[in-house]
């Protein structure tokens, strides 16, 4: 008998927009009158809200934005709704560290952990390492191209800058998270704060 667990492949589709912080302040809005992400996709589309050039264009990133949504909680899409630019950013960054485990495993395991060690910036051979140490264990990663670990490295490095958690420089930016937000990470166990470089995941635990 085969007792090896099953290890989930990574989604690697996360190269459609960046934070995509713009259309879920469109979107986010439309989900109590329409009742469910589906139909506010469909809305989205139908009537190119978030004024894509073409319809397929219109179709991803209403897809992407629809996805990264749907894995917030409903009082985080109320907060999306009313948050500041900041806040706003800083969920987007969460919804896709929780939509794709590669984004979210790097955010924990080498943004966060660089920042812990005083490591003052993060740079694209990071990733590059991050990445091959993981294909040993995932098959999709090992036969990877060039250009598609340029894709995903060039858009999550993007989602870092938009999030204002790493300069055009490469510097990191310690994340202030305000309390609201903060709060809403930390009712999840272990807290979603984890994927920032900041301190504050650790001030709650010492409080508690």
């Amino acid at each position: 008998m085969n007792n090896v667990p099953t290890v989930t492949r990574y989604a690697l589709s996360f190269t459609t927009g960046a934070l995509l912080a713009r259309e879920v302040a469109i979107l986010a809005p439309l989900h109590d009158a329409h009742g469910d992400w589906e139909r506010v996709r469909d809305h989205a589309v139908a009537d190119n809200l978030l004024q894509a050039r073409t319809r397929a264009s219109s179709v991803r990133l209403a897809r992407e934005t629809v996805k990264r949504l749907s894995v917030l909680t409903d009082e985080e899409v109320r907060l999306v709704v009313e948050a500041t630019a900041a806040e706003r950013a800083h969920l987007m960054w969460v919804a896709a560290c929780r939509r794709y485990d590669l984004v979210g495993e790097f955010a924990e395991e080498v943004l966060r952990e660089r920042f812990l060690l005083l490591a003052s910036t993060l740079r694209h051979d990071e990733f590059d390492s991050f990445v091959r140490s993981k294909a040993l264990w995932h098959e999709e990663l090992a036969g990877i191209k060039e250009s598609t670990l340029h894709k995903l490295r060039s858009n999550v490095f993007r989602m870092l800058r938009e999030a204002e958690l790493l300069s055009v420089a490469g510097h990191i930016t310690p994340a202030l998270l305000s309390e609201r937000v903060l709060t809403l990470l930390d009712a999840r166990t272990p807290s979603d704060a984890r994927f920032f470089p900041t301190r504050q995941v650790e001030l709650q635990e010492v409080a508690l």
